[in-house]
């Protein structure tokens, strides 16, 4: 990057400026010896050119749009076209989140994300005894085809673009989706939107699988054959390292783990027999933000550099749209408190800035109160308004990848991009990502790094405002949103009369249909659709295939 001349002059520089330092140091010793970053590695005092010796502009950040995307996956980025501003909501009922939804789009918001409830992303109906006392309470309650139809009434599905965050039992909320659009009069390939469809960060994170590991990238390469033919508009896999650093992981960790995830899914499609430049056009990928802004920074860009790389180096990919790290992020939830809740609203903002400074495509930012309930319509707004504030009055807008060319940046990039590289590098050595998740590899890394973070903020090492320290006194929180526990029987009931009037005897043949399917080697989602069409509920639907398939047993090494 320098020639030498100019090298020795840089370094004669540092050597000076350490020695006036040093007498600085004796009158004001720093704050504290060492500095950490939010994943707890090292921070130097000054980073200068000699930190990116090594650095190459074509070969490590290039231009926006093109190859190996560091700075962004558009050439225009948002000066062409502003992220999509996407609030995840979803609660109790269909009816009462459908009013959500248009309040939100009402709001500004420009796509919908739909939580769904425990019950549902685990396969059971509401009246199933498993779903006792939890209905409605996480997300929004989904038995049927009538329920999803509730959901969207009043909402044209060819204008908006629908996230779902949905793993275990995604192909038959999709199906679900494709048939309320069929009911609307659009067709399959107007859908935009995304499932979620991520079962290894299941197993890893955050437990709401049902199958064992085979059946599910089953499904998840049936989903992606049936997609590229029928729903081309749709990304059909959001690979998520949220939840992975949700539960505790470092930012390396996060983009290792989540691209080693990536890999396999992209294995197991090709082994499927389909072509990689078929597919990997709709991949996306799902971050958090976190509280260091520039290490997030520095995450978002590294991940969407390692991607490119392996698409192309590893997957032989030709098409550039392959190698594309098109991602959603959400903000933090494991960094909101319950103390002092207004802080959240600025811990938010700075995780918004962090997204955007990244080159996110979506971003969902997280309400002030949701470390003690569900958002108010009140603290959604101010969240949906802080993405607005970012967008439309900060000017991070107005350049792309501003904070290109920093030292620190580009020294943390290639930090983080080689860390995530030794982790991808180490699965691959244990035989894969599923397989390294069944040794427990991957969840007791980000045990162990979790469990460091809660001895840094208990010992007071770690700074958490309003927490463990500048604590006030404070009143219980008032105004809370909590679900009526009615709801669980009022959808017991919706459900009792859903199978007293539809065509019984159709659901059966279509569910014998969708068993002979799973029992062999068809693709599953004609017949799951088939199935959602005549109002079979997804408690049957995930019933017959846990019968063929069986459930996931985690491993007893953890």
């Amino acid at each position: 990057m320098f020639d030498k001349d100019k090298l020795a002059g840089i370094k004669q520089g540092i050597t000076e400026y350490e020695e006036k330092t040093k007498k600085v140091l004796e009158k004001r010793p720093e704050r504290q010896e060492k500095f950490y970053s939010g994943s707890g590695d090292e921070v130097k005092r000054l980073y200068t050119p000699l930190d990116i010796e090594d650095f190459d502009y074509e070969r490590d950040l290039g231009f926006p749009g093109q190859y190996p995307y560091t700075r962004g996956v558009q050439p225009t980025m948002y000066r062409g076209r502003l992220w999509t501003m996407r609030m995840y909501a979803g609660f109790a009922t269909a009816e009462e989140s459908n009013k959500r939804y248009k309040y939100l789009i009402e709001q500004g918001s420009m796509g919908l994300s739909v939580a769904f409830d425990l019950p549902t992303q685990i396969g059971y109906d509401s009246d199933h005894p498993l779903s006792e006392g939890e209905v409605g309470k996480v997300g929004v309650a989904i038995d049927s085809l009538a329920d999803m139809e509730v959901l969207f009434d009043g909402i044209p599905l060819d204008k908006v673009s629908t996230s779902m965050t949905i793993n275990a039992p995604a192909s038959v909320l999709l199906a679900m989706y494709i048939a309320v659009a069929e009911k609307q009069g659009v067709t399959p390939d107007k859908l935009r939107g995304t499932i979620q469809n991520d079962i290894l960060k299941e197993y890893i994170a955050r437990g709401t699988y049902i199958f064992p590991t085979e059946p599910s990238m089953r499904l998840i390469t049936n989903i992606f054959e049936y997609c590229s033919k029928y729903v081309p508009k749709w990304n059909t896999i959001s690979i998520s390292g949220y939840h992975i650093r949700e539960a505790g992981s470092t930012a390396a960790q996060e983009v290792g783990f989540t691209l080693a995830d990536g890999i396999a899914y992209v294995e197991a499609a090709v082994k499927a027999g389909l072509d990689v430049d078929t597919f990997a056009p709709r991949l996306s990928f799902f971050f958090n933000a976190h509280n260091d802004l520039l290490e997030e920074v520095a995450k978002f860009r590294a991940a969407r550099r390692l991607w490119a790389r392996i698409m192309k180096e590893r997957f032989k990919a030709k098409n550039p749209k392959s190698m594309v790290l098109k991602f959603h992020t959400q903000t933090g939830g494991s960094t909101l408190t319950a103390q002092q809740p207004d802080n959240n609203i600025v811990r938010v903002a700075i995780q918004t800035l962090a997204a955007v400074l990244g080159g996110t495509q979506s971003l969902h930012t997280n309400s002030k109160d949701e470390a003690l309930a569900l958002p108010t319509e009140d603290s959604v707004r101010i969240a949906l308004r802080t993405q607005q504030i970012v967008a439309y009055e900060s000017g991070v807008t107005n350049t792309i990848d501003p904070l290109a060319g920093s030292y620190y940046i580009e020294a943390k990039t290639k930090e983080i991009e080689d860390k995530a590289m030794e982790y991808i590098k180490k699965i691959d050595e244990l035989g894969g990502a599923p397989r390294a998740i069944d040794l427990g590899y991957i969840q007791q890394e980000i045990m162990d790094a979790a469990y460091q973070y809660q001895k840094e903020v208990e010992s007071g090492q770690r700074i958490v405002v309003g927490m463990n320290k500048f604590q006030i006194e404070e009143e219980p929180p008032k105004g809370l949103l909590k679900v009526d526990p009615a709801v669980g029987e009022r959808q017991k009931k919706k459900l009792a009369e859903l199978r007293a009037n539809r065509d019984n005897e159709a659901v059966k043949e279509k569910l014998e249909a969708l068993r002979r399917a799973c029992e062999g080697d068809a693709n599953v989602m004609p017949y799951i659709l088939d199935a959602v069409r005549v109002y079979a509920t997804l408690g049957e639907i995930c019933g017959v295939m846990r019968e063929v398939f069986g459930e996931y047993q985690q491993s007893v090494n953890l």
